[in-house]
């Protein structure tokens, strides 16, 4: 089976190669798939023509934000016969159909994108605060971009303060943004706070000022983002700092969040007021 690739919201690449089967003629080939494990050909399939040889395929009506599995498939005189399994997620589309990856790391699933909404997922608009003073004096929920700049929309995604966090509405349907309990799971999943940093880092230096000492390899699949953050009206850090709410208080004042540096592998964990403008990730 030909690894997944091109992967959208309804639709996915594949293949694979048929060798010869003890002389036997091949009568059907292509790729079968199923939300469960070790799919055959009475689930969903492609037919991908006759005999030996590559085949290419497009697995088409499928379902943003699930988990397939898919395998090649190859029908001949003495039954079927299948190929190595691979899984893999379709992205989510949120309301406003922003498109957001995901990756499995340990018993979690991330995106890998930061969320760039303006909408909460019932539809109600988030405000756009680009005003300083009146950013700093919020008790209820909003966004901007960095430097009130849209160009930062995208890869950095939105900053978010933690009100808008506290909504529960923020994440698109089947996901929400992470507890300070979840993100303590991935950290020490990949090895714990003092040298995770790394391992969730964008690799190469496209968005991430480079050290020559910490250099970032994205092991994991996570693929953070320097998005700097918001504090007190003020935009502090882009391209040196990623900054990520957690959904978790701290004695009605602060929110826990998690954050990651050009110039170390740690992963931090602290809280700041409530009003401040963070990334978000949802798991």
């Amino acid at each position: 089976t030909d690894p997944i690739t091109d992967i959208a919201p309804n639709t996915a690449n594949s293949g694979g190669r048929i060798s010869i089967i003890d002389g036997a003629n091949v009568t059907s080939r292509g790729i079968c798939w199923s939300t469960f494990p070790n799919p055959t050909i009475a689930d969903r399939k492609t037919n991908d023509g006759i005999g030996t040889g590559n085949f290419k395929s497009i697995l088409t009506d499928l379902t943003a934000n699930t988990i397939y599995y898919a395998r090649a498939y190859a029908v001949y005189s003495e039954g079927t016969t299948y190929g190595n399994e691979f899984s893999f997620i379709t992205p989510t589309v949120d309301i406003d159909g922003n498109i957001y990856n995901a990756v499995t790391i340990g018993t979690q699933i991330w995106m890998v994108e930061n969320l760039k909404t303006t909408r909460y997922n019932d539809g109600t608009d988030i405000p756009n605060i680009t005003d300083k003073a009146k950013w700093a004096a919020l008790t209820t929920g909003a966004y901007c971009w960095y430097n009130n700049d849209t160009s930062n929309k995208n890869p950095y995604g939105a900053l978010y303060n933690w009100y808008t966090v506290n909504t529960g509405k923020l994440a698109p349907a089947g996901w929400h943004v992470p507890s300070d309990e979840e993100w303590k799971t991935l950290i020490d999943y990949l090895g714990g706070e003092a040298g995770s940093g790394g391992k969730l880092k964008e690799a190469g230096s496209s968005h991430w000022k480079m050290s020559v000492f910490y250099p970032p390899t994205n092991s994991s699949g996570f693929t953070a983002l320097p998005g700097g953050n918001r504090s007190v009206g003020e935009f502090l850090g882009l391209t040196y700092v990623g900054v990520w709410w957690s959904s978790s208080e701290l004695f009605g004042y602060y929110g826990w969040e998690r954050g990651l540096y050009y110039n170390d592998n740690t992963v931090t964990r602290s809280y700041y007021e409530k009003n401040i403008g963070f990334s978000v990730r949802c798991v």
